[in-house]
Order: structure tokens, then sequence, then C-alpha cells
């Protein structure tokens, strides 16, 4: 998508939007945004056509859902806002444009969200979901109520989204079609750049140059911030550096203003100490386990300190971060097999979270249930994903989740279970959603870890494995043995 397409942030402000109506609502970023639009006050609705979770809050803050899409829907409105996700075709685009209405992509209706506000605005190819919920709550634990718009929802919070009065606008800045180069950010945080998205971008320096435009539309007076440790973060502060931006780095590489040390992570969680130019900051801790989760909570210390919050915000914070959902999610266990959710999809983040997974599992195995995303990054990234899945003991894959995209021959999941390097008996292609709860009740056993793994829709799946296993258990012993949580 060009970038062309989007109109940059400017003057427009959420109040100028009148009567909004999201297309496709339920999904993660556009239900975030409408949230955010309520919590605001301005009337909103929004079409979907299945019942996601997200809907209920919505209702609640008074939005109106239409589980339809039709040209009725647009009645009284007065703005029409689509996603990426939404083709050009579809009716109520084709409509909105007939009848004349203000017609935004998301990222330029959060723009004018953001008008009047100091934005912080987290990218990267990994990370950023998480990140950026770290940062959001060191700034409410520091008292500043920041607005802010997530790709996933805080545990504790329960949302992804919230108008808040301080001067702060958090928000997860989405590269894969170029829309984040609307916006103007205060303070950008970059938290890496890894091959992705190559199907709007071709190839990977075109994509680091599309970072590198992101981080040189900070204002002048804030702060650029990216991963010394992230081989691409490191080449973008080097382009930086060299055109006169000052740029802040964090990680466990000596040259990094914020450097880590003594990283411990285990099924408790992670634990470093940090210091800044030389000076200690002492000891920080997570709940959550996994050394890149210790690396995601340092660029949230660094934003603080170069905000001027109090670093012992960022302590405190980060000693309750609660994590978020789909991001190494507990579901609950039965029959004494502990079932997560995880969003990992790409090759890099799905090793390191199989990786966090397996010092949870112990003396027990890993069984993954993997549903890929998107046909043109199983494709092209096929090695590298099936290298990453033969981290599990035993594999359960579906087929991939691509809206839109047409399969070609030899491509999907039967051509990539074949590539993971796993004896033919520990993994199996399972071609319907309703025989996966089956096949893992059949695998499972006590003391197993199991985790829902990659696109949005495999979300899903967890609670009905869990279904499957209590029966399990119910049959066995004449009674369940699920417990939530």
């Amino acid at each position: 998508m060009n970038t062309a397409q989007f109109t940059p942030a400017g003057t427009l402000t959420a109040e100028d939007l009148g009567r909004i109506h999201l297309i496709g609502v339920g999904g993660v970023g556009m239900s975030g945004l409408a949230r955010l639009f309520l919590t605001r006050g301005l009337p909103v609705s929004g079409s979907e056509l299945r019942e996601w979770p997200s809907l209920a809050g919505m209702r609640a803050l008074g939005g109106t859902i239409h589980m339809t899409h039709e040209a009725a829907n647009l009645d009284g409105v007065d703005t029409v806002v689509y996603s990426s996700a939404i083709p050009q075709d579809h009716l109520e685009l084709v409509e909105a444009r007939r009848r004349g209405l203000r017609v935004l992509h998301r990222s330029e209706a959060l723009a004018a969200a953001m008008t009047g506000r100091l934005t912080v605005a987290i990218a990267g190819t990994h990370g950023k979901t998480t990140t950026t919920s770290m940062v959001t709550m060191v700034l409410q634990q520091a008292g500043a109520d920041p607005s802010f718009v997530i790709g996933g929802e805080i545990s504790e919070v329960g949302s992804g989204a919230h108008h808040g009065t301080g001067e702060h606008f958090v928000v997860e800045a989405d590269e894969s079609d170029r829309s984040f180069l609307i916006y103007r950010p205060y303070l950008s945080l970059i938290t890496n750049i890894e091959a992705d998205h190559l199907n709007t971008y071709g190839d990977l320096a075109t994509l680091e140059a599309a970072f590198a435009e992101f981080a040189r539309l900070t204002d002048r007076r804030g702060f650029i911030v990216t991963c010394a440790d992230d081989p691409g973060g490191r080449r973008l502060a080097q382009t930086l550096r060299a055109e006169g931006r000052r740029v802040h780095t964090y990680g466990e590489a000596a040259d990094a203003d914020l450097r880590l040390s003594e990283i411990v992570s285990s099924a408790q969680g992670v634990r470093y100490l940090a210091e800044i130019d030389g000076r200690s900051l002492g000891e920080f801790r997570l709940p959550v386990p996994g050394r890149h989760m210790g690396l995601n909570s340092a660029s949230a210390v660094l934003t603080a300190y170069l905000l001027g919050l109090p670093v012992e915000a960022a302590e405190a914070a980060l000693a309750a971060f609660p994590g978020v959902r789909r991001r190494f999610e507990r579901k609950g266990v039965a029959d004494g097999v502990l079932v997560y959710d995880e969003y990992a999809y790409h090759p890099t983040s799905m090793t390191l979270a199989l990786q966090t997974l397996r010092e949870v599992a112990g003396d027990g195995r890993l069984i993954v249930v993997f549903q890929p995303y998107r046909l043109y990054r199983t494709r092209d990234l096929q090695a590298e994903i099936a290298a990453a899945l033969g981290i599990a003991d035993e594999l359960v894959l579906l087929e991939v989740f691509g809206p839109g995209e047409v399969r070609q021959p030899g491509e999907g999941s039967a051509a990539l279970v074949e590539a993971v390097p796993l004896p033919a008996d520990r993994k199996v292609f399972v071609g319907s959603w309703d025989d996966v709860p089956v096949e893992v009740a059949r695998r499972a056993r006590p003391g197993d870890v199991v985790v829902t793994m990659g696109a949005p829709p495999i979300s899903l799946m967890g609670d009905e494995l869990l279904a499957a296993l209590a029966a399990r258990a119910g049959n066995a012993a004449g009674g369940s043995a699920a417990t939530a949580g």
C-alpha cells in the first residue's frame, strides 16, 4: 500500500469526526480504536460478522454493533473508518463514498485522536504490543494518565485502549502497510527490524528505509529510541546519528545507553540489573518469563527516563506487569495439562516464545497448535518457521489463515508440516478446526504444556482444548478437572 493514500497527522481532531462507523470493528486494531472513541464520549457504531469477545465491552460503553454488513448501517453516520484488511470494493466502503461521507483509514482516524498530545509511538517487527503495554503501565504508575491504543489487551487493565486526561498518547505503530508514516511522534521507539511484510516492501532494505523515515518524523525536541542488540536497530541508529540526530539505545551491548546485565529468566519471571551512562538504576523484575521480555521492559525504563518520569515508577509498574492477552497468556489447566495462548507467527518471535514455554514445561512435553498467518509469510519464511516449530515435542498444524489471499499449488500448511524437523508421528496437519481438540486430547499427557499459537482465530481454540481435556478426564474419572486462569 502506498503511503500517499494516507493523510499525515494534522489539525483534524476526534471530535471533528462526528458520528463514527468502523467496518470490521471486532478486529484487534479496530476494536481498540472504537473503545478509545467511546471512552472519549463520541458516538460510535461498527459492523461485524463474528461475535468477537471485544464486542460486549463496546456495547457496554454505548457502542452500536451491527452483525451484518449493509448500506443501512451508515444511516446518520458522518465518518467511516476502515482498515487495510477491508477490500476497497467492500459494500459499506463503496456506499460511504457514494454518499460523500468522510472516509478514513484506521491510522488516519487514530492520528486525529492524537492531535494536541505528546505521542509515544512504538514500532518494530516483534515485541511492540508488549512494549506499548509496558510503557503505558509505567506512565500510569507515574500518575500521567495517558491515552493509549495497543494492538492487544493489557491483562490487568482488560483493555487495549483508553482516553486519558494526561498529555501523553501511547500508540502501537503498525508498519505492515506503511500507515505508521502518518504519525508525528514526540518519542519514537523501534524495538527491532527484521524481514516481514515483504508483500508491502519487497525487500529488507526498503523495509529498513521505511523505519528510518518513521524515525525522522520524530519531533526534533523529542527522542528516538532503538535496541543496540538488534542488527536492524543498530544500523538505524548509525544512519540517524550520521545525519546529526541523537538516538538513545538500550540492550546488553557494551555501548548501549541503557545497559542490561545479569539477566536471569525462569518460569517465575525475569530479572536484571540496569545502568544508564554508567550510573546504576538498580534491579528490575517482571513476573513473566523470557529474556526478550526483559529487553522489552528495558525500553520502557529508558522511555520513562527520557520523559523525566521517576525510574521508581518504572520499577513498580514492571514488577506488577501482568502480561498481554495473546502474549504468553495462560488459559487454564485441564486433566493435568497446562494451556497457553501466544500470538507469535514470525519465526524469531516464535523461537523466543517456544524457548520460554520449554522453560515452563520443565520435565513435561511442549505441544504446539499452530495456525500460520498469511500465505506469503509462510511461503517466504517456510524454512525458518519450520525450524522454530521444531522446538516443540509435538505439533498440530492448521491451515494457513490468509484472508483475501489466493493459495497457489504447493503452498500452505501441507508443505510446511513436511518441512518441520520432527518425526512423522510427532507432527500432524489437521484440516478441520473441529478435529483439533480431539487430536490434542489424544496426544497430551498430564504434565504437558500446550500452546495455541499464530493467527488471530487460533486464540479461540484454547477454551475448546480445555473443554476436550476436561471431558477426557470426566470420562475417565466421572468428573470435570478443568480450572481457568
